[in-house]
């Protein structure tokens, strides 16, 4: 056996085996358990970066494991291949997105199959398949006929670079999710997913998901944004009508001295009609409309308004109080008018002061008594109620209580729970992606798509120019057609679907990618579905991983799937940082995982990318640290080949009878080892600590074959338990190793090792004896021993003996199964 270890020949020959033999192919077996492993699958960029590497590599160790574990494991692969990107690689370099996307597929495929993942490729897909997304579109019929997808004028956020619509969530910190450009505010015809209709089904079964990260549950809760309060209506003075807020501290409304509207609010301009403040209304309108909504509400933005000139009645006080508009109310939170209680709300203190409106105290703290007058900031907390007519004395909570009854009582208002989450605007004005399967006909007006002529497929011959909008809208072959209801001229939808539909139900399709009669084949997805483990990014929190959620839950409902949650188990891994900073090409600071793999191999990549860190915590890249892997790898391979022979001619035996006292700890060490691995991997998925154990081990049996006469059945047992725990992590080596040690049957054909409970059991025990607190020597005793034999050995020793002499013992102090302490007198 060659003493160089080669990753190029080793590598390339087992990924052809694992091909060749469809090691990793799987079908439903109802007499096994299933385990159903995906990473969030990748956008085709170009290449594969050393997060993904990271990701994957987590997952295939999992996927490996549980297959010699005995399960039946589902490990899939595609990608997400609609999206801007693509788009705008073709305005730039004038390359059509499909030919971009379908090229970058290639070749990250031939990469990812360099890494040795373990993936089922019968069942790799793309989402701009037409084969793909004619379902999507059929789901969007569905939805369209339950009243789940409907089209409204609305005031969308939008990014000038892209061109296009972005949902809430692809908003961070006012600024575009792909290009961080900062995102305006437009008025368009938006289609929407009714998310809203499953928000307390999202938000109930949040407590089911017991697997997830709790910072991810609480992400989504916030984002859900359940409030439970109270409508309250506000007459006009001098007009009919009048303003309903929502508010979740009724209990404060005696304070209430304004309104503050959104200028999104229908009469946000009327009530300033015929008045002095009409012109300056509508000036503040249109120049707040156009900041982003995000922005708007964050706490660093100055708090501004205007007065309309109109007042309301707060039904309470009977006080005409003025309505103004504020530019951090926001029309999709509540109603989109706001009581205003400055004594009790910081943004309405900070505009009460700017603009010297009343601030009266309701609320009082505790054993404290609060004066307007003397108030530097709005006291927010509960307390009790003052200056509140009958509710007066009040605690908070049994004010709120009080206070919504006595509103339904005069039908002043009445209790209500509002969302923070609004409805998902899935309207895109880009080409790359799946077009809406919508007709727009003068005489029957908005008409679907017949499933019959389904999918809508996206053309190809598309010029690209980067002028504004998309090319669909000038494309007449595309648009111009036929209405299937009356025969008339009809006009297509042009707009296409929000990227994160597709990745909202790949999950599914991955059970039967093959399915062309139906989106999905019930029976199969009923196998495999929900995914028991789900790998991905934190940055998914309230995106991809919220839109799953709701359309399982739709699919569901629309009696595709029998599960109401995509993911049983979550795991969000932490980013790759290198020189302080998370990998990125504008920052200088990537690694090719192509150069790792070219000079050191992917075993040596994936070794180091597991050992590192544990998964959830970000890594700080190391070029010692791979050098230090790669060392490793070439340390056990010179070890089998160096004691090839001798190993080849014993069988491996873990438990032999008859052991030297200085060996007896190395068996007891192996399966400690198997115990500690399989629990590192089961419970906590501590690669890091697993790997550190297996080298413990390794170190143990080296140290072994060193002695004069060792071993060798034992080494060799010690050595494949070695490769076996190995496996999953770096798969290439461990198979050629697991070969090369005599061994027919591949790793994923042999079971994962079992640890011996009674091999664990410690047959003798090191004990250190201390005189004064000072050590003095060591004692062996049997591992049974009581306190009363321990104590006589110790006194006996004679080191400890000579440090007794002529001195009383005190007393002896033990430390069980550690230590003695003997304590003299002077």
């Amino acid at each position: 056996m060659d003493e160089r270890y080669d990753p190029k020949k080793i590598e390339s020959r087992w990924q052809r085996t694992w091909e060749e033999e469809k090691s990793f192919q799987v079908a439903e077996d109802p007499s096994r358990p299933k385990y159903y492993l995906l990473e969030m699958f990748p956008y085709p960029s170009g290449q594969i970066h050393m997060g993904h590497v990271r990701n994957y590599s987590i997952g295939d160790v999992i996927a490996r494991y549980k297959r010699m574990r005995g399960y039946n494991v589902l490990h899939p692969m595609g990608w997400d291949a609609f999206g801007l990107p693509a788009e705008n690689a073709a305005i730039e370099r004038g390359v059509h997105p499909a030919k971009w996307t379908l090229e970058n597929i290639a070749y990250m495929r031939d990469q990812l199959k360099k890494m040795g993942f373990s993936y089922d490729w019968r069942r790799e897909f793309a989402t701009c398949d037409e084969g793909y997304y004619r379902w999507e579109q059929l789901f969007f019929i569905e939805m369209l006929r339950r009243g789940l997808a409907y089209k409204k004028l609305s005031t969308v956020n939008w990014c000038e670079r892209c061109q296009t619509v972005l949902a809430n969530e692809q908003v961070e910190g006012g600024r575009c999710w792909r290009c961080e450009e900062e995102v305006g505010m437009r008025e368009l015809e938006q289609w929407f997913f009714r998310i809203t209709a499953y928000a307390e089904e999202l938000l109930h079964d949040l407590d089911r998901l017991t697997g997830w990260p709790e910072k991810v549950l609480i992400m989504q809760r916030n984002w859900i944004g359940k409030s439970v309060g109270a409508e309250i209506f506000f007459p006009f003075v001098g007009r009919a009508g009048g303003l309903t807020v929502f508010t979740t501290r009724q209990d404060t409304v005696y304070g209430a001295t304004f309104v503050s509207l959104a200028v999104e609010h229908p009469l946000a301009v009327e009530l300033a009609w015929g008045t002095a403040q009409e012109k300056v209304v509508r000036d503040f309108v249109d120049r707040i409309k156009k900041i982003n909504q995000a922005r708007r509400a964050t706490e660093e933005v100055e708090k501004e308004g205007v007065f309309t000139g109109s007042y309301c009645v707060n039904p309470f006080t009977r006080e005409k109080i003025p309505i103004y508009l504020a530019n951090f109310v926001l029309m999709e939170y509540g109603t989109g008018a706001v009581m205003a209680v400055p004594a009790h709300d910081q943004r309405d203190f900070e505009f009460a002061r700017k603009y010297r409106l009343p601030i009266r105290v309701v609320i009082q703290p505790p054993g404290q008594t609060v004066k307007s007058d003397h108030m530097t900031e709005a006291y927010v907390d509960e307390g009790t109620m003052a200056e509140s007519g009958p509710f007066s004395g009040l605690p908070s909570a049994a004010g709120k209580e009080k206070i919504a009854a006595y509103l339904e009582e005069k039908g002043w208002g009445k209790k209500d729970i509002r969302y923070r989450l609004r409805d998902w605007g899935i309207s895109r004005q880009r080409y790359w992606g799946a077009p809406i399967p919508i007709l727009y006909c003068g005489p029957c007006g908005m008409v679907p798509v017949p499933e019959s002529d389904l999918p809508v497929v996206l053309p190809t011959d598309v010029e690209f120019t980067g002028e504004g909008g998309s090319p669909l809208a000038r494309l007449p072959e595309f648009y111009l057609t036929q209405c299937p209801n009356c025969g008339g001229p009809a006009r297509r939808e042009t707009d296409t679907m929000d990227t994160f539909v597709e990745s909202s139900w790949y999950f599914a399709r991955y059970a039967c990618p093959d399915e062309d009669r139906q989106p999905l084949d019930k029976s199969r997805v009923a196998y495999w579905l929900p995914v028991d483990q789900y790998i991905g990014g934190i940055e998914h929190a309230v995106l991809h991983l919220l839109y799953a959620r709701f359309f399982t839950k739709v699919l569901r409902d629309l009696g595709w799937l029998e599960v109401s949650e995509p993911f049983t188990n979550l795991l969000t891994q932490g980013m790759v940082i290198k020189d302080g900073a998370k990998m990125s090409k504008s920052k200088g600071n990537v690694v090719d995982p192509d150069f790792l793999i070219e000079r050191y191999g992917a075993d040596t990549a994936r070794l180091f990318t597991l050992f590192a860190a544990p998964p959830e915590k970000d890594l700080d890249w190391s070029d010692q640290g791979v050098e230090g892997a790669h060392r490793f790898i070439g340390r056990l391979w010179r070890f089998v080949a160096q004691h090839h022979e001798a190993l080849l001619r014993v069988p491996s035996d873990l438990d032999p009878k008859a052991l030297p006292a200085d060996l007896s700890g190395l068996r007891r060490q192996v399966h400690r080892t198997i115990k500690k691995v399989t629990d590192d991997i089961e419970e906590r998925f501590h690669f890091n600590t697993a790997i550190a154990a297996v080298m413990e081990l390794f170190n143990a049996v080296s140290l072994a074959a060193r002695v004069e006469n060792p071993p060798v059945a034992l080494i060799r047992g010690g050595l494949e338990t070695i490769v076996m725990l190995l496996y999953p992590f770096v798969p290439h080596l461990a198979s050629e190793l697991w070969e090369r040690l005599g061994n027919r049957d591949g790793l994923d054909a042999i079971p994962w090792p079992k640890y011996s409970p009674e091999a664990l059991q410690e047959q003798e025990l090191l004990i250190v004896v201390q005189v004064d607190g000072r050590v003095r020597g060591k004692i062996v005793v049997p591992a049974d021993a009581g306190a009363g034999l321990i104590e006589a050995e110790a006194l006996a020793h004679p080191k400890i003996r000579s440090f007794l002499h002529g001195k009383s013992v005190q007393r002896v102090i033990q430390v069980p199964r550690r230590l003695v302490n003997i304590v003299v007198e002077g």
